[in-house]
């Protein structure tokens, strides 16, 4: 069954609630995950988005404290603003519709220089299939730690996953990644 109120289409399939339980449930656990090993290690975090286009600022924001470890974000979606704000090479830029890994990189070392923060994050991709993309959808991410890039990775995904799941998706898996380098950190601390 689907339920239409103000023009939006809900599905009441019991087994997409369920998902759609599951995926916030796991969303709160990593959010907290993410804001206790922050707070406990005295570091922060800032992101540069371009694809996922807010959804990971808004996923800090909902972190506990966040105000403690949170510096803050931008949202670069034109290449001008990627350029102007995120110091990205315009020709680089314009040869690859400002979609690398070099470009996620140069944005999540930028961001960390102008938030003063020790962990950073940057992502640009393609949300829905166009022609730039050759029909695919795909985005690449870096996270940096004190100035160096840790994590550089593409991550693909079916043509056929709509705009807004696209954007959910690479931020769940991109906060994935950053638990996993923070509990990377945390073990190293642990055993000096």
């Amino acid at each position: 069954m689907i339920l239409k109120h103000s023009g939006i289409s809900m599905s009441t399939d019991p087994t997409s609630v369920r998902s759609l339980i599951n995926f916030i449930l796991e969303l709160e656990n990593l959010f907290e995950y993410i804001g206790s090993r922050l707070q406990s290690s005295g570091e922060t975090v800032s992101v540069a988005e371009s694809v996922t286009s807010g959804f990971l600022q808004f996923s800090f924001s909902q972190m506990k404290d966040a105000s403690q470890f949170y510096k803050g974000g931008m949202t670069a979606y034109t290449q001008e603003g990627k350029v102007d704000l995120l110091q990205v090479d315009d020709e680089e830029a314009s040869a690859c519709n400002c979609v690398s890994a070099n470009i996620a990189e140069t944005m999540a070392l930028n961001v960390a220089r102008l938030f003063k923060s020790d962990w950073s994050i940057g992502v640009t991709g393609y949300a829905t299939p166009v022609d730039e993309s050759d029909g695919k959808l795909y985005a690449y991410f870096a996270i940096s730690r004190k100035g160096t890039i840790i994590v550089s990775e593409r991550l693909d995904l079916h043509t056929g996953t709509k705009s807004p799941n696209a954007q959910l998706y690479y931020s769940e898996f991109i906060l994935g990644c950053l638990k996993l380098e923070l509990d990377k950190q945390h073990k190293e601390i642990a055993e000096e």
